[in-house]
């Protein structure tokens, strides 16, 4: 039975899939997106990621260990649950201690793109999905942001949005006790793919394809439990809502490629919107 578009949602589990690169002291999961890509590596301390020339700005996302990045010539030590931007050109990552290092890069990380574990549904470069066009450079220049997750907890959403001139990343706030199955979010993308990356705890994926004329190419809901960690990309235009199902901290965070303008309208939606200026012709919504 053929799907009704060009690809298959992707469960890439990576605590039971063997990694797509080894190295010392580290194990590196790849999965792509058509618009972005992920590297997962489970590091021990003195474990080292390194880069080189990259063409854009990459995201890091320590959820519980730390590390120290060194790019542009500037050395800075990371912290665990922080957010950090790494410039363009050379860089490189030491584990700091052992614990998992979560990487987002553009599409122009080519080699990554081709080690991803589901690289063949890409084989046609996802014509449904809006380019990944970059969106102006940020005001002050290229340079190491780095952001204490803690310090953009808000009591009025659970949100925490940031974003480069190629990627948005939401650093959901962890869940403490299982989402109430009567208040659920389900919802669809015209043309971008959402990446949802689970780090803690087991969660619940929930996706529909729609209908097409063709009842041939119709297929049955998706309801797909996994775990810690893994990554989920979930298609364009399938509607789908997820929920975690364990008690204690579950933490969830979803990647789009290029960043969303429906959330960079919202004033004060975007934790760094004051360093990523909004395409030109673009403006906030009213307040």
């Amino acid at each position: 039975m053929t799907r009704p578009f060009p690809r298959s949602a992707t469960y890439a589990d990576m605590a039971n899939t063997a990694p797509q690169h080894t190295g010392p002291g580290q194990q590196t999961w790849i999965t792509r997106g058509g618009r972005f890509v992920v590297a997962v590596t489970q590091a021990e301390a003195g474990a080292t990621l390194h880069r080189d020339n990259e063409a854009d700005e990459y995201i890091v996302l320590l959820p519980h260990s730390a590390a120290r990045l060194d790019a542009s010539g500037v050395q800075q030590d990371l912290t665990a649950e922080s957010l950090t931007i790494v410039p363009p050109g050379s860089s490189t990552l030491t584990a700091l201690a052992p614990g998992l290092i979560v990487r987002v890069f553009a599409p122009s990380a080519q080699d990554l793109l081709e080690q991803a574990s589901n690289r063949e549904s890409y084989q046609d470069d996802a014509p449904e999905l809006a380019p990944n066009l970059p969106w102006p450079p940020p005001a002050n220049g290229y340079r190491i942001r780095s952001y204490a997750l803690k310090d953009y907890l808000r009591t009025d959403t659970n949100m925490r949005l940031f974003r480069t001139r190629r990627l948005m990343v939401n650093v959901l706030a962890k869940r403490t006790v299982p989402r109430d199955i009567r208040a659920l979010s389900p919802h669809q993308h015209t043309d971008f793919e959402q990446g949802s990356l689970v780090i803690q705890g087991r969660y619940m994926h929930h996706l529909r394809y729609p209908w097409t004329k063709n009842m041939e190419q119709w297929v049955e809901d998706e309801h797909v439990e996994i775990g810690a960690p893994s990554l989920t990309v979930i298609p364009a235009q399938v509607i789908h809502t997820s929920r975690n199902l364990s008690e204690g901290d579950s933490w969830l965070i979803d990647i789009f490629g290029p960043p969303r303008l429906d959330f960079s309208r919202k004033p004060g939606l975007v934790c760094n919107a004051d360093e990523y200026p909004m395409p030109e012709g673009t403006s906030p919504l009213p307040a």
